[in-house]
C-alpha cells in the first residue's frame, strides 16, 4: 500500500514554507517519478499571483517543488535533510493555457527523472488538470547547491 505524504510532511521536507509551499500531497512516487496534487492555484492569496491572476509559467514552480519532494523521498533514511538543490535550467517548455487560477480542478504535477549523476538531475515535467495538459518541459537541477554558492564545493 502506498503511504500518502500530505502537505505537513511536504512542508517539513522542502525549503518552501507557509503559502509558498504549494503542494497538497504526493499521489505516487518511485525512484524515477513523482506525482503530486495541488489546489493552491485557486487561492486568491497564492504568493505567485500577479495582477489578479496566476500565469501558467508559475506551473514551473509547482514542478520544481515536486522535484524537491522527490529528492526528499529518495534521501537515505539516516539523513536529517535531503541534499539542497538548485533549479538551474528550464528547457523545451510548452504552455498550453494562458493561466492557472481559472482551472477549477486540482493540478496534477508529474516529474520524471530522465538522467542523473552524483550532482545533477534532469527531469521531464508536466502540469495537468482533469486530463488537460497545461504546461510541460524539462528542468535541470544541481544538487548540493548550497556548497556551490558558498564556494566550498570541490
Amino acid at each position: 500500500m502506498l503511504k500518502k505524504f500530505g502537505h505537513a510532511w511536504i512542508a517539513a521536507h522542502i525549503p518552501h514554507q507557509g503559502k509558498m509551499c504549494l503542494l497538497d500531497c504526493v499521489e505516487a512516487w518511485d525512484e524515477l517519478r513523482i506525482q503530486c496534487r495541488a489546489a493552491s492555484h485557486r487561492n486568491l492569496d497564492n504568493p505567485l499571483r500577479a495582477n489578479d491572476r496566476l500565469n501558467t509559467v508559475c506551473g514551473i514552480e509547482y514542478a520544481a517543488q515536486a522535484m524537491a519532494v522527490h529528492g526528499a523521498l529518495l534521501a537515505p533514511e539516516d539523513t536529517a535533510i535531503a541534499r539542497a538543490g538548485l533549479l538551474v535550467s528550464v528547457r523545451g517548455t510548452r504552455i498550453h493555457v494562458p493561466r492557472l487560477d481559472d482551472i477549477s480542478a486540482d493540478l496534477l504535477i508529474d516529474a520524471t527523472c530522465i538522467t542523473r549523476n552524483a550532482n545533477n538531475i534532469l527531469y521531464q515535467f508536466s502540469v495537468s488538470a482533469q486530463g488537460l495538459l497545461l504546461l510541460d518541459g524539462r528542468a535541470a537541477v544541481v544538487l548540493d547547491a548550497d556548497l556551490i554558492t558558498s564556494g566550498d564545493a570541490t
